[in-house]
């Protein structure tokens, strides 16, 4: 058992509200009326202690209802389980999301209850958001609508004065009637989804921030390690993992390419992607075949299958033998297990190859971001 399991156990896990008593207790009575709404609060249990530097109400699922519906903190059967349906309902989006926030083995923390109710909101915002991005697959050069966007090499790609970011990435996302797909890795893709979801939020809770963050685009694109140190907390770690099949929807994600060889394609070191809930993964360039867990394992073993060289000497891989090796995967049971067996394990560290899976210790999700508490800080120009 690792740490992190050990955490829930002892209480260490779930959704933890921070303040002084007062103003815990207060917030922890708010979120408490939301889980009474939602038809959750007789499944709950409720701590109060204080800690070495706040006072903390730490919402967790009762023990025996977690041990029903999410064994090992296997979230991802969490809406067959309860009879959710997240794709067409927000009420039982946002069900999903908390109930597996209070499933966690680590304590999600908030400084009130209108902040974990603006995380929810944004986690929402980033599903919806991946559910309706349609993009093009490229490494190599990357495209955004000309009448939103513009291009230099120093600031990436940069917002147009008069169009807004909501919209200039919503355009950049998500098809319009004219069907066409803008050119992504898709690293990238998870930032501007991410984005997306972000200035959506800061729109009606911190329109200041929101803002702010509209003139930073206009002037230079936030990416790579900035983007995450900007806008991201990460949980769980490689001395601590999370379990292997514990997700929130709305969680950014890292799939790890544990083959060596085919690991050197630029693009297929591993697979960047969110959680959208009901145990399915987005698939950025094929929308209508979300990935489950073990179909999207399948997927990048068999990318070293489908690794050669060009004419010019240079790695590349052949999606279309990668279908075919899935599908002949299919329908062998037997291979199918052994290859789950090997996948559905922890990655390894970097630069190391020798028998790890693709599975990683963390996942990230985003910084607080209403005005009173947000931890969210834009750089200068």
């Amino acid at each position: 058992m690792n740490e992190a399991i050990d955490n829930y156990a002892s209480g260490k896990g779930g959704i933890r509200i921070l303040g002084t008593e007062d103003a815990a207790v207060a917030a922890g009575n708010a979120f408490r009326t939301r889980l009474e709404a939602l038809g959750l609060a007789d499944r709950i249990e409720v701590h109060q202690a204080p800690t070495s530097n706040a006072y903390a109400v730490t919402f967790t699922v009762a023990a025996d209802h977690a041990k029903e519906w999410a064994p090992g903190h296997d979230t991802t059967q969490l809406c067959e389980t309860l009879g959710l349906d997240t794709a067409h309902n927000r009420v039982d989006l946002e069900k999903e999301i908390l109930l597996a926030m209070l499933l966690s083995p680590l304590a999600f923390d908030f400084p009130g209850a209108e902040e974990l109710a603006a995380s929810v909101r944004i986690r929402m915002n980033i599903v919806e958001a991946a559910h309706k991005a349609v993009l093009a697959f490229n490494t190599v050069e990357a495209e955004r609508p000309a009448d939103y966007w513009t291009y230099a090499e120093a600031t990436g790609f940069s917002v147009k004065p008069g169009k807004t970011l909501i919209a200039a990435l919503q355009k950049a996302t998500q098809p319009d009637e004219t069907n066409k797909r803008y050119s992504f890795s898709c690293y990238r893709a998870t930032e501007d989804v991410t984005l997306l979801g972000i200035a959506q939020e800061l729109d009606n809770s911190n329109p200041v921030l929101g803002a702010q963050l509209q003139r930073l685009w206009e002037t230079r694109a936030i990416m790579s390690g900035e983007f995450h140190d900007v806008f991201l907390r990460e949980y769980g770690t490689m001395e601590a993992p999370l379990p292997l099949k514990f997700y929130v929807p709305g969680d950014r994600l890292w799939f790890r390419n544990p083959d060596e060889h085919s690991s050197d394609v630029e693009g297929y070191e591993g697979s960047w992607l969110f959680y959208l809930g009901n145990g399915l993964f987005n698939n950025f360039w094929k929308p209508e075949q979300p990935f489950t867990l073990r179909r999207k394992c399948l997927e990048i073993y068999h990318w070293r299958h489908g690794t050669y060289r060009n004419a010019e000497g240079t790695l590349h891989i052949d999606d279309a033998v990668i279908d075919a090796r899935v599908a002949a995967t299919l329908a062998d049971p037997e291979e199918h297990e052994r290859i789950q067996a090997q996948m559905l394990k922890l990655r390894e560290p970097r630069g190391v190859y020798i028998d790890g899976g693709c599975i990683d210790a963390t996942r990230e999700c985003v910084r607080w971001v209403l005005p009173t508490s947000a931890d969210l800080a834009l750089p200068e120009r």
